[in-house]
């Protein structure tokens, strides 16, 4: 990982600011109630208006596992967290889940490669 010295400066960018909400967590066991409320809450985030895309990543050392969605602005974030179906799985995740956190961050820059993904900046 490079230090923030090294990153190149930002780009020019129009428009708003872009955000990331990253859910990171612990899974129990998770069952077909699990998977069907995952999928709503995926399904209702595409659906939001400023939903910009998703990634999920895992981590097999620590057992921990992270879903981060891309967001054009805290409104377009706040919408999917007021969405019935996350308030819902909110309110059962300790069937599931043997702990959380969610980050929510501003992104401020984004370079690489040209390694595909969710369109940021």
């Amino acid at each position: 990982m490079p230090d923030a010295a090294a990153c190149p400066a930002s780009p020019a960018r129009s428009g708003p600011a872009r955000y990331t909400a990253t859910f990171i967590f612990a899974k129990k066991q998770f069952d077909d109630d699990f998977h069907r409320l995952d999928q709503a809450i995926a399904e209702a985030a595409r659906a939001t208006p400023g939903y910009l895309g998703e990634e999920a990543w895992e981590d097999p050392a620590h057992g921990l596992y992270a879903n981060v969605y891309y967001w054009e602005s805290l409104e377009a974030l706040e919408a999917l967290i007021r969405h019935p179906v996350h308030q819902q799985a909110k309110a059962a995740q300790s069937r599931w889940l043997d702990g959380y956190r969610v980050v929510i961050a501003q992104v401020l820059r984004e370079y690489g490669d040209g390694l595909p993904g969710p369109a940021l900046l």
